[in-house]
């Protein structure tokens, strides 16, 4: 399947938020765009309503025989009818990173990992550029609430994207410029152990091109071999250090938005005001002005397209602000819902906080089930649902209860997900509500705005 060819493409997993912005692409590009997944959502019926086909029952007699080519996302088992079809009939399959890889190969490229923030430094970073001129190409891991989008299409030589360290996805990036946001042990269904992980962030950082950049936190740069700075050496790359290179600090809330100052060798700016909420998205925000700026960008006016970003769906995003709330977050590591609990505690303080949680696989709750009940022991109410499968069969033993029987609280309680709205609704004393987890857990957001409007 040679890329710059195709016609008519077929996405197996078509509504992932990585596979629909590369479908976006394609379709941009006026290519046929077929594609199968496994539930009807907002984002899929956006996709069909755009001009993509989608069915969502795994039938091989629904793909178009004529296609030129496959993409999948690694979420789809080998077992897969529909893939087991296209492979026994000689389909050309390309997996999404691979896809990406190539379509940022002959681009300069900004590439964003870390296990947390990927998304939110990516979105803010593609705002920052597109608000101040710069016409680039973005592929987002999530929607941007002012663009409705996760693909932004431009005709500059520059890309941004997230370098995903999932199933070692991230190995397919080039970039000329990498910024490792953090390395906190995830996915060790992949990699086996924390170690293995780290293998992989420091391959990624020896492919980064010639006379390129790399920005990370010191604390990062340690963990990698001697290796890694002989490869910097040789191939002239800038290690550019958060808070030795440049400084965010002066870090302060005021009327419920975050506020801090930034500077870089002589040069300053001060008050930066940015929509996104939490400590760690003033160290987002620094980083994305960071690249700006290295992309000839002036403080200013980077300044003002920060206060202009309006975030992306599901990171710390106020569904309803009333007199009651309804937040949603996609934490679905213990360090995210860590920020996330932390972060609507400092801008509700005197509030009841109830968050409803959906653990995202058994794997992930099986490795980090006693940090989750850590974590979630500050919310003032805790509701645990069932665990979200996504691509993973059951593992005995492992339930939510591993988390519930751990977390130190007595305001905690197990819910069906089949009787969340009834029970909310059966609730005289609803105040905050934040729901967390990487699930599909917006659906219900809908219903619950309804129960806190009425509760106003």
């Amino acid at each position: 399947m040679k890329l710059s060819e195709v016609r008519k493409l077929y996405f197996l997993g078509i509504g992932g938020i990585g596979m629909s912005a590369i479908a976006r692409y394609f379709l941009n590009e006026g290519k046929e765009i077929y594609g199968y997944d496994l539930t009807e959502t907002a984002l899929t019926k956006k996709l069909e309503a755009e001009g993509m086909h989608i069915h969502y029952d795994i039938n091989p007699d629904k793909i178009p025989r004529d296609i030129d080519g496959v993409i999948i996302t690694p979420a789809i088992p080998d077992n897969n009818e529909e893939l087991r079809w296209l492979r026994s009939n000689g389909y050309g399959i390309k997996k999404r990173a691979e896809v990406l890889g190539e379509l940022s190969r002959d681009k300069k490229s900004v590439a964003i990992a870390g296990t947390h923030g990927k998304t939110t430094t990516s979105s803010l970073l593609s705002h920052i550029l597109t608000y101040c001129g710069l016409d680039i190409s973005a592929f987002l891991g999530g929607i941007l609430v002012k663009e409705k989008t996760n693909f932004l299409h431009g005709n500059s030589k520059w890309v941004v994207l997230e370098a995903d360290e999932y199933d070692r996805s991230f190995l397919h990036c080039h970039p000329d410029i990498l910024v490792i946001i953090s390395m906190d042990a995830d996915h060790l269904d992949i990699y086996g152990t924390y170690e293995e992980m780290i293998k992989s962030y420091e391959q990624l950082c020896c492919q980064i091109k010639a006379h390129g950049k790399l920005i990370t936190k010191r604390e990062c740069l340690i963990k990698f071999s001697d290796g890694a700075q002989k490869y910097f050496d040789e191939n002239d790359i800038e290690v550019i250090v958060v808070g030795e290179d440049f400084v965010f600090d002066n870090i302060r809330i005021e009327s419920a938005r975050y506020r801090f100052d930034y500077k870089c060798g002589n040069q300053e700016v001060e008050n930066v005001m940015t929509q996104l909420p939490g400590v760690h998205n003033v160290y987002n925000s620094a980083l994305a002005i960071r690249v700006a700026h290295l992309l000839g960008l002036r403080l200013e006016e980077i300044k003002r397209a920060i206060g202009d970003f309006r975030g992306i769906k599901r990171r710390f995003e106020w569904v309803y602000d009333e007199e009651k709330v309804l937040l949603d977050d996609y934490a679905h590591h213990p360090e995210e819902v860590k920020y996330a609990v932390k972060t609507v505690k400092e801008l509700y303080p005197d509030r009841y906080v109830l968050g409803v949680f959906q653990p995202h696989l058994y794997s992930r709750t099986k490795d980090f089930y006693r940090e989750f009940a850590e974590e979630l022991g500050a919310l003032d109410e805790v509701w645990l649902l069932q665990v979200y499968p996504a691509r993973e069969l059951p593992m005995k033993g492992v339930e939510s209860e591993l988390i519930y029987n751990l977390i130190p609280s007595n305001n905690k309680r197990l819910v069906h997900t089949n009787n969340l709205i009834t029970e909310l609704d059966d609730r005289k004393d609803l105040d905050i509500v934040m729901t967390l987890g990487a699930s599909d857990l917006d659906k219900y957001h809908h219903d619950i705005k309804t129960i806190l409007k009425k509760k106003n």
